[in-house]
């Protein structure tokens, strides 16, 4: 899920593959079927694989459900009460902290998620090429309660009370307000890791929710969405994913799958910065910062064409053949 985002409900994550497509194939097929053993969620259940071997596309057992179209292969409903046991949790771990946290209703969650790569009044296109991924293009230093709340979608997740509540702190109590919410990472919140499908920047009250929700495969940073696993190993995308990486390539940049890319740019960023405030960064860091900027709104701008070029037709013609009157 760290592709450029398309809709308010669909990201997907693509794998790139090796040379060997029967052992890429047959890695994905075990990944789906050690998913449908090992979640605890009751609505992610996965269609039979077909022989990999024989090269043909996933075939759906009828009298299994399909994964859910939401993020972690949730359905709809499932992805509801992750949300609100989730705020649930973090609002019972901060009060147990002494500290008071109000919990997210899911419509206000959902926009945080859907916040991510958009701001208002620009298309995806125009994002790319003001803000990239909005990662170090974006990086303040500043808690995202304490950043622009129409470009921040961890301060969008966290809803308008839970701003005021941190904003009326003293300083001191704003910085272990934040490190008993988040941890480390004060913009890895609930509703970020939940929409990217990448929980290991969370910390605190968050995390300690998120690990009573979700299993450990899917805390783990390798998992892949039992959906994205189905579309990822029909041999058309297959195909597709070897030319997308060729024009990453192309463009001069050395990504082999967009998974790789928005891990990198933020480890970069945290290298650069140690997590001090923009305006306390030293000259050198500074002039790093800019040039790392500039690099991810041209990798974004290439990122967005060979996903136009390659991934989008072929990923959505999969999709719904998988999910043809699919009702979750």
């Amino acid at each position: 899920m760290n592709a450029i985002h398309r809709s308010a409900q669909k990201q997907s994550v693509r794998l790139v593959v090796g040379q060997n497509l029967r052992q890429n194939l047959l890695l994905l097929g075990l990944m789906v079927m050690l998913l449908a053993g090992c979640s605890r969620m009751s609505d992610v259940r996965l269609p039979a694989a077909s022989d990999p071997a024989n090269g043909a596309a996933p075939a759906v057992d009828n009298n299994a459900p399909l994964p859910g179209t939401e993020e972690f292969g949730l359905s709809r409903q499932g992805l509801v009460e992750a949300v609100e046991k989730g705020e649930a949790l973090i609002a019972e771990c901060m009060k147990e902290a002494g500290f008071e946290y109000i919990p997210v209703d899911y419509n206000t969650f959902r926009r945080g998620m859907t916040s991510d790569k958009s701001a208002p009044g620009l298309g995806e296109n125009q994002y790319a090429a003001q803000y990239g991924f909005g990662i170090a293009t974006l990086y303040t230093g500043l808690p995202p309660q304490l950043s622009e709340p129409s470009l921040t979608p961890a301060a969008v997740g966290l809803g308008e009370q839970n701003i005021r509540i941190f904003r009326n702190l003293s300083s001191a109590d704003q910085v272990a307000y934040n490190r008993t919410l988040f941890g480390e990472h004060t913009n890895a919140t609930f509703a970020v890791g939940l929409e990217t499908e990448d929980f290991s920047r969370t910390g605190g009250c968050t995390r300690s929710a998120i690990a009573q929700i979700f299993t450990q495969e899917q805390l783990n940073t390798s998992y892949l969405n039992p959906k994205d696993a189905l579309i990822a190993a029909d041999p058309r995308m297959q195909a597709a994913l070897q030319k997308f990486a060729q024009c990453l390539h192309d463009g001069g940049f050395a990504y082999n799958s967009e998974r790789e890319i928005e891990p990198d740019l933020r480890r970069r960023v945290d290298e650069i910065t140690k997590g001090q405030p923009l305006e306390a960064l030293a000259a050198d860091a500074r002039a790093t910062l800019t040039a790392l900027q500039e690099e991810e709104r041209a990798l974004a701008v290439s990122t967005l064409s060979c996903e136009e070029q390659y991934l989008d037709r072929v990923e959505s013609q999969i999709e719904r053949e998988l999910y043809s009157g699919y009702q979750g």
